[in-house]
Formats: structure tokens, C-alpha cells, sequence
């Protein structure tokens, strides 16, 4: 058994664990539950032995420990899957699952083969077919996302602590994880779990712990809870209607797309999208999608086809060329491809949007300070100040400047990939409702989601893509969950 006994962590003046406690039990899938900044990610670490706690004990298997490394955590059976993915990029699949525990021959050397082999078995139990030899740099998010979890399956812990693990993750790959995670607990093994996914609290949780603002709430089986009242013990509030209603699309298309093409992610895809709609693209990990509207980002430019924007041919080498004709993105990579992680909030959010605060090639301060901190109340973004490094902050709180920054460049054409990936479910009705607002005042929105309820319930139309290719498209009132997944399922 893990116990946290009255942990307190605080970075600079900055408290974000007050005095929290819980017990976590063998054989049992521990939910954490709470907003973005509510200490999930903080208690997690401290379990782990990435941060020390200023105050408070950690007690396992009956005697006070303290960790001061994660390897020594690791060494005693404690392992965690991080939200923030931390591949070596030049390694293999295979090097990065076994990494510190690789296999050797006879004479001491590196037995490639039984490495291979352990590799794919991992995978395998994630229901993934990943050529082990592949380097990490040259995988999806989601792929990456299933290379960790096998990892840390792979080291056979006792104690597993997963933060948003299925953030990338298509329904079909966490279907896999979750029948892993029960076999985990048969096994006695101790699962701790975050996520701000509501379905699978309830599918795979025994107990569920909530946290607010860095202290407990309550722990309770999460047979006694409601998704309503989780929902209120983690916001404080109720959250009356969590996604908002469409408004009627425009007849007048501004993207049409024609046969587009870039092997081997997508083939000859055709579709059109109109002023004030919300097209949704829905698919399995690998089926193409976030290739796709890289390309129409000019991040992974298309090979052959046609992109029309507003009756007008164009060519977008680059996401220059985008935003210049009115196209912006939030990647689904948000560290990778979205902040920087040593630059400010500020900085960060007005990264593309600088021509609109300087002059005679000067930044003007006071006005670029001005609108920044108008985004920032905006967006509800929870930061010490502008000046705070992005890295500082949280996942969902790093999420709602990249929407603010490109909100900045008034983009007729809004492209959101995985828009609520590791974002809070009262955040995440921010964010709904601004669809609904950039939708309402005549913006086109291309929204790309793992979230099959998502997908269903903000958009006008979906898109189903399968292996590369566009396989049916749906009216929102057709689309149904089997629909889209029958669909969407290799052949």
C-alpha cells in the first residue's frame, strides 16, 4: 500500500499541494480527478520521486520513504506514464521500451533479437503492431503515447501511475490499454489514474479522489459518484450544459479541397468546408488525420491535389503561407510544435501576432503587455503573471494560450487538432463554447478529436478517414458512435 500523509509542495510562492492525503491500495484503479492546476500532476510526481514534498510523509508498503530520484522510486516498483512525453527521439521503439533493462548474451553484448522480440510483446499487449525498429522522431503523438505505456507496463511495477494516458489515444487503443490496466489489477498491481475523460473515470475506477485548487476534496468509490457530481466536487460548481448548441452553417464554402494527396498518410481526399461550420474529422491512430490538416497548415505540405480558399487556388509551403491567407492551427503537439517552453506567457502568446505591436521595427511594450493580458482573463489562464515561463504552467493552461495566440491572427479558417487533449472538463466547456462563438460570428472550424462525443456533438459533419483514405462522410443527425467506429476500423 502507498500512502501520501499531509504532502505540501510549493514552487517559489506559488503553493500547489496543501497538506493532501490518500491512501492508494493494491489491486484497485485510483482515480485523481480535478481541474487543470487542482495538484494531479504535483502528487503524482511527488509518489514518483521527480519532486521532494516540503512537508508530509510518503509511506510504502508500511515504512516512511523519501525518494530522491525517480530511479530510486523505480527501483522499489514505482513507476509513472507522464503527460508531457519524454522519448529519446534518436532511439529505437524497441531501445526506448526496455531502456535500462535491455537484455544481454552470454558475453555481456546487447542481444538485438530478444530485444526485438520483448518489444513487440509489450506492444502487443497494447493491441499495437509498431515495427520496434522504428526511430521514436519519426512517430505520431499517439504512437508515442503507446511506446510509454509499454514501457512502463514493461517494468513490471507494483505501482503504476498513469497521467492523461490516453490523451492521444483513438477509442480502439484505449480499449486496449484499458483491458491491460485490469489485468494489471488481477495481478495486484496498484493503478493510479488521470484524466479528463469522464467515461473512463467510470469504466475503470474503484475509487476516485478529487482534488481542487491543490487540496483534497474527497475520496470516495466511485460507485457513489454521478458524472454531475464529480463534476460539482471538482469545480465547485455545476456545469448546466457542457457542450453548446449549433448554429445553422452558411451555405458559402471557404475551403475546398480536391483529391490531395501525400503518401503514404493520405490519398486523393476530397471535401469542402463552409462559413460557420464545424467539420469534424474522426479516425483511428495512423488514419491520416492530423497529416492531413498538417497539410493544410503548410506544416506537411501535400505532394498533388488542390486547396481552394475562398474560390481562390492556392499553394501552402509553409504555415507562413497559411496564416497569410487566413488559416490558423492548434497542433495536437502542444510541446513539440506548440510552445516554447522557455519564453514567457506573453511571449508566447504573441509569438506570430508581433507585426500588430511594433513600429520602425520596435515592439511596443505597453501595448503587446495591454492585449496579452486582456487574452490571458480572457482564456481564464491560471499564470503568476505574463512573465512566468509557459513550462511553469499547466497542460490545459499551456493549451488556452496557443488558442489565444492564434485567435490573435483572426483567422477566417480555425484547424484544432485535438483541441481538449489533457484539458480539464471545465475547461473544456471554454473551449466548446468558443467554438460555438467562432462559429457563430462566421468562422469555419476543421476539428480534428479522439473524442468520439466530442466529435458527434460540436460538429455539423464528420469525416471519417481510414488508413489514409476518406471513407464516408456524415450529417451530424446520421452520425452515431458505431457509425463513425464501423467505419473507421481497418478492413
Amino acid at each position: 500500500m502507498l500512502v501520501a500523509q499531509g504532502l505540501s509542495k510549493k514552487f517559489g510562492d506559488l503553493t500547489v499541494l496543501k497538506a493532501v492525503s490518500v491512501e492508494f491500495r493494491s489491486g484497485e484503479v485510483h482515480a485523481l480527478m480535478g481541474e487543470n492546476g487542482a495538484g494531479k500532476s504535483t502528487l503524482m510526481k511527488l509518489l514518483a520521486g521527480l519532486y521532494q514534498p516540503d512537508t508530509g510523509t510518503i509511506t510504502w508498503r508500511g515504512q516512511p520513504v523519501y525518494w530522491r530520484s525517480p530511479m530510486e522510486a523505480l527501483a522499489q516498483g514505482i513507476a509513472m506514464i507522464h503527460q508531457e512525453l519524454m522519448p529519446i527521439p534518436d532511439l529505437t521503439v524497441a531501445e526506448n521500451i526496455l531502456l535500462g533493462r535491455e537484455p544481454t548474451n552470454a558475453w555481456g553484448w546487447l542481444d538485438q533479437k530478444l530485444l526485438q522480440a520483448e518489444a513487440v510483446a509489450w506492444l502487443k499487449v497494447l493491441d499495437c503492431h509498431l515495427d520496434p525498429q522504428t526511430r521514436m522522431r519519426d512517430l505520431t503523438v499517439a504512437q508515442t503515447q503507446v511506446v510509454e505505456i509499454a514501457k512502463a507496463l514493461g517494468r513490471r511495477a507494483d505501482v503504476i501511475l498513469m497521467d492523461e494516458p490516453t490523451a492521444a489515444l483513438s477509442d480502439h487503443e484505449c480499449t486496449a490499454l484499458f483491458k491491460a490496466i485490469r489485468q494489471l489489477c488481477q495481478r495486484g498491481v496498484a493503478v493510479v489514474y488521470t484524466t479528463h475523460k469522464m467515461d473512463e473515470v467510470f469504466q475503470l475506477a474503484d475509487r476516485i479522489t478529487v482534488l481542487r485548487d491543490g487540496e483534497w476534496v474527497t475520496t470516495q468509490p466511485a460507485s457513489d459518484f454521478t458524472p454531475a457530481s464529480l463534476i460539482s466536487h471538482m469545480v465547485g460548481r455545476d456545469l448546466a450544459t457542457v457542450f453548446p448548441a449549433l448554429t445553422p452553417a452558411s451555405p458559402e464554402v471557404v475551403l475546398e479541397v480536391q483529391a490531395l494527396t501525400r503518401e503514404p498518410y493520405f490519398r486523393k481526399v476530397t471535401f469542402q468546408l463552409h462559413r460557420g461550420e464545424v467539420l469534424g474529422l474522426a479516425g483511428l491512430m495512423g488514419a491520416g488525420r492530423t497529416e492531413l490538416v498538417s497539410a493544410l497548415y503548410g506544416l506537411l505540405p501535400a505532394t498533388s491535389g488542390t486547396i481552394t480558399l475562398k474560390g481562390q487556388p492556392v499553394v501552402l509551403r509553409n504555415p507562413a503561407d497559411a496564416l497569410a491567407h487566413g488559416v490558423g492551427m492548434v497542433t495536437e503537439d502542444r510541446k513539440g510544435l506548440g510552445i516554447i517552453p522557455g519564453l514567457s506567457v506573453q511571449q508566447n502568446l504573441t509569438l506570430t501576432a508581433l507585426h500588430r505591436f511594433t513600429q520602425a521595427g520596435f515592439i511596443l511594450g505597453a501595448q503587446e503587455k495591454q492585449v496579452s493580458q486582456a487574452e490571458v482573463t480572457r482564456f481564464k489562464i491560471k499564470a503568476r503573471g505574463l512573465t512566468q515561463p509557459i513550462r511553469e504552467l499547466s497542460g490545459g493552461n499551456q493549451q488556452k494560450v496557443l488558442l489565444a495566440r492564434m485567435l490573435l491572427d483572426a483567422p477566417e479558417i480555425v484547424i484544432l487538432d485535438e483541441p481538449t487533449r489533457g484539458i480539464d472538463i471545465g475547461a473544456k466547456s471554454e473551449i466548446y463554447a468558443l467554438i460555438g462563438q467562432l462559429t457563430a460570428v462566421g468562422k469555419a472550424v476543421l476539428l480534428v478529436s479522439s473524442e468520439l462525443p466530442e466529435v458527434l456533438a460540436l460538429s455539423h459533419r464528420i469525416l471519417v478517414l481510414r488508413q489514409g483514405d476518406l471513407v464516408i462522410e456524415l450529417a451530424a443527425s446520421a452520425a452515431t458512435p458505431e457509425k463513425v467506429l464501423s467505419n473507421a476500423m481497418p478492413l
